[in-house]
């Protein structure tokens, strides 16, 4: 086992803030978690995923299965029925950027999918086996967040596990473990909508400082006793749009 864990926050397709967390990735002292969220709303989509998965293949990192992860997926499965909705996600984002500029614009969803289901077949099973969790030491670092109500923290559903907000952030956490999260922007949590640092309370730890919005990326470093370095870039190239 690693002395440390670094775990990076929700990139949303965009690569350059991507590789420049990565910088400070040390394969031999680290293991590298990714929180979810590499697709959708940034640019870069493909870039991100593929990064991705060779960081799991090449590094033994644990990528997370996010709620963009999973919007994708369900498109492909159902392209006519989710597309409208996965669109308001940023989900033409990651089309055009599997496919090429403006892909959205010329074919049917149906049509997208079965281009994509056939010249991703790989990455397609890759993103189908993410985990949803990552216990580690003291920490469970997940995506969205874990069912508080439950005696048995692991029986949270799938769709909580990459979706729960408010419940989570406002319940009780008796797990005994410190739970690492993205999914919620961090400027939200402190609510004012402004804030991009850590989000600290009752044992959880928000670490998506929302640069797909002009906020941040964090990338933390833990130890079993804490957090040992919190590396941030901000998004200084996009107005803050919350």
């Amino acid at each position: 086992m690693k002395p440390y864990v670094y775990a990076i926050s929700d990139i949303h397709g965009q690569i350059d803030l991507f590789e420049k967390l990565l910088k400070d990735f040390d394969p031999r002292m680290h293991q590298l978690v990714l929180i979810g969220d590499l697709n959708d709303r940034g640019p870069h989509s493909k870039a991100c995923f593929l990064r991705g998965k060779e960081l799991v293949e090449r590094y033994q990192a644990i990528y997370l299965r996010g709620n963009h992860e999973d919007y994708f997926l369900k498109f492909l499965a159902h392209p006519e029925e989710v597309a409208d909705k996965y669109w308001l996600n940023g989900g033409k984002e990651t089309i055009n950027s599997l496919l090429h500029p403006g892909a959205t614009e010329e074919y049917s969803p149906t049509e997208m999918a079965m281009m994509i289901r056939s010249r991703y077949k790989d990455l397609i099973l890759f993103l189908e086996n993410l985990p949803y969790y990552f216990e580690w030491e003291q920490y469970i670092f997940v995506h969205a967040g874990v069912n508080l109500t439950l005696k048995d923290w692991h029986q949270t559903t799938p769709r909580d596990f990459m979706w729960l907000r408010e419940t989570f952030h406002n319940g009780r956490n008796q797990t005994g473990k410190t739970i690492v999260f993205g999914h919620t922007i961090t400027p939200s949590l402190h609510g004012d909508n402004q804030t991009t640092d850590l989000w600290f309370s009752d044992g959880k730890i928000g670490i998506d400082g929302g640069a797909i919005y002009g906020g941040s990326v964090h990338g933390v470093i833990f130890n079993p006793e804490g957090i040992v370095q919190d590396i941030e870039y901000q998004k200084r190239t996009k107005p803050w749009t919350p």
